[in-house]
């Protein structure tokens, strides 16, 4: 987000030695009262002016919610505000899915966050959770969708699904929609697929680098989901296949690159997070 223009006040819901998909880690976990403490230094020096609220990874219920407080605060004195939520609570693995965060978190999300959320990014299995509605189909996901716009949020993305691409096996489809209002008061939606490659690898943070790379390019691309989401994909393309490079280079030949091997080559792709090649299309469903 900084490379990309943006001023940002970081808050670290978790302060860890690496990230959990190490075999250890070390570290504290941020509770509400430490954010509210935070929180309230901003606003007694008045420098609580936000355009965005960006949250993702947070493992208490009574932090998320905080979080809503906070954010329903801040809506207060700036109405055009927007909340980009990434509800991170679980995954699919070969077809399983399972939640990595405690249970008691998808009550708050489902009944507090999402409500005032204007952008979110679940995966399927989140999508899923949030709505109580398992999905198989193209057709299902949109309903669930749907559902989800119901619950408050004006964009939502599905980032990644177990959907049949029509280009096959070794691509990964994720959906988008835009619901907005017309100034007659009548909705229009706007739908769009995007199928990029899968890399065979277990990346670590691409949920964060989705939604940091959506905030950027909706701000930019406000009307137009297609551009903002073809260059969040490409973008998110260019890193992965950088790692996985370099991870694969590092390892040696047939060995299977560790944890520390793929960490996402962020630095070494500032170019391509600062203008992506549109390496990946979205289609306009």
């Amino acid at each position: 987000l900084q490379v990309l223009g943006f001023e940002v006040d970081t808050v670290n819901s978790v302060q860890f030695s690496n990230h959990t998909g190490y075999a250890h880690w070390k570290g504290q976990v941020l509770n509400s009262d430490e954010l509210h403490e935070l929180y309230e230094g901003l606003k007694l020096n008045k420098v609580n002016q936000y355009d965005y609220v960006l949250t993702g990874y947070t493992r208490d219920a009574s932090f998320l919610a905080m979080v809503v407080d906070i954010v329903q605060e801040l809506k207060q004195q700036n109405s055009n505000l927007v909340y980009v939520c990434d509800p991170v609570m679980g995954d699919k693995w070969n077809g399983e899915g399972s939640m990595y965060v405690p249970k008691d978190l998808l009550p708050v999300y489902r009944d507090k966050v999402v409500p005032v959320a204007d952008i979110i990014t679940p995966n399927q299995f989140e999508a899923e959770l949030l709505t109580g509605r398992k999905i198989h189909t193209e057709e299902e996901a949109l309903e669930v969708m749907d559902m989800l716009h119901a619950m408050g949020p004006e964009t939502v993305v599905i980032t990644s699904s177990d959907l049949q691409a029509s280009l096959g096996n070794n691509y990964l489809i994720a959906l988008g929609s835009h619901r907005k209002t017309k100034a007659d008061g009548t909705k229009m939606t706007q739908r769009i697929r995007v199928e990029s490659p899968k890399v065979d690898a277990v990346f670590v943070g691409t949920g964060d680098l989705f939604a940091a790379m959506l905030l950027a390019w909706t701000h930019k691309h406000p009307n137009n989901l297609k551009v903002a989401c073809e260059k969040t994909v490409s973008a998110m393309q260019h890193v992965l296949q950088r790692t996985i490079t370099s991870a694969k280079a590092q390892a040696g030949e047939g060995n299977k690159p560790n944890s520390a091997q793929l960490e996402l080559r962020m630095v070494q792709s500032k170019k391509d997070i600062e203008n992506p090649e549109i390496i990946v299309k979205a289609t306009v469903l």
